[in-house]
């Protein structure tokens, strides 16, 4: 019958994201997931003319390692929802630097004081930054002023 589900089956018309999503697209939903979860000073990277294992750095960080893994818990689990699993991730347990890699994108979510000696802005300073608060999803409707 119409309108009935079988128990334990989960709703298919959650949005799966993971094949029509461009590599700009990810990434801003990554940006957007993390700044959910209080991520601070976060900076999208396009390091495709760099870089022949990804197309965007996400670098953001916590104020303790209990924060960044916060941050990673929940960026993971979201993303998740809409289809984008990660191919892995490392630092998790330390929480001082995550890595999680979901191939075109990878986010790095810093412990605050191991960001600034890593320093990657730097290390990337010729890759293109995004403004992603101001980009808008491909195809996404225009948001009312």
């Amino acid at each position: 019958m119409p309108g009935l589900r079988a128990a334990g089956v989960k709703d298919q018309r959650r949005e799966d994201l993971s094949k029509s999503i461009s590599s700009r697209d990810k990434a801003l939903v990554c940006a957007r997931e993390a700044t959910r979860f209080k991520a601070l000073d976060l900076v999208l990277l396009d390091v495709s003319r760099f870089s022949s294992f990804a197309d965007y750095f996400l670098i953001c960080s916590g104020k303790s390692s209990r924060q960044v893994q916060g941050i990673a818990n929940n960026v993971e689990e979201n993303l998740r929802e809409k289809g984008i699993k990660p191919i892995g991730a490392e630092g998790r347990r330390e929480g001082h630097w995550v890595l999680m890699d979901y191939g075109d994108v990878i986010i790095h979510i810093f412990y605050e004081p191991v960001r600034d000696f890593y320093d990657l802005e730097s290390l990337w300073a010729d890759a293109p930054r995004l403004d992603w608060e101001e980009d808008r999803l491909e195809g996404a409707p225009e948001e009312p002023r």
